[in-house]
C-alpha cells in the first residue's frame, strides 16, 4: 500500500510536472512571439529613421539651395542699385550740361540782338552819309 501511495504521488507529480512543462511551453511560445514582435517594431523603427534622414538631407540641401539663391539675389540687388546710382549721376551730369547749354543758348541770342542792332545802326550811318 505504501508502494502504491508512493506510486499515486510520483503519477501526480509527473502529472504536474507535465502540466507545468507544458505551461513553460505556452509562456516560452509567447515570449518568442513577442520578441518577434518587438523585431518587426524595432524594422519599422529602422525604416522611419532612415526615411527621416533623408528628409533632413532633403530638408538640408533645400536650405543650402535657398541660402545660395538668396545670396545671389542680393548681389544682383547690390548690382542693380549700382547702375541705378551710376544713371542718376549720369542725369545728374546731364542736367548740368543742359543748364550750361541753355545759359550759352540765352548768351548767343543777347549777342546776336547786339550785333543786330550794331549792323542797323551802321547800315543807318553809311546810309546817312
Amino acid at each position: 500500500s505504501e508502494v502504491k501511495n508512493l506510486a499515486t504521488q510520483t503519477a501526480k507529480a509527473t502529472e504536474e510536472i507535465g502540466q507545468q512543462i507544458n505551461a513553460m511551453q505556452g509562456i516560452t511560445d509567447n515570449a518568442a512571439k513577442a520578441i518577434s514582435e518587438i523585431g518587426k517594431a524595432i524594422g519599422e523603427i529602422d525604416e522611419v529613421s532612415a526615411s527621416i534622414a533623408s528628409a533632413v538631407e532633403e530638408q538640408s540641401a533645400a536650405t543650402g539651395e535657398i541660402a545660395r539663391n538668396t545670396q545671389e539675389a542680393s548681389a544682383g540687388t547690390r548690382q542693380v542699385s549700382q547702375a541705378i546710382a551710376e544713371v542718376q549721376q549720369g542725369i545728374s551730369e546731364a542736367g548740368g550740361a543742359a543748364t550750361q547749354v541753355v545759359a550759352a543758348a540765352g548768351q548767343l541770342s543777347e549777342q546776336a540782338e547786339r550785333l543786330t542792332r550794331q549792323v542797323a545802326a551802321f547800315l543807318s550811318e553809311v546810309r546817312a552819309a
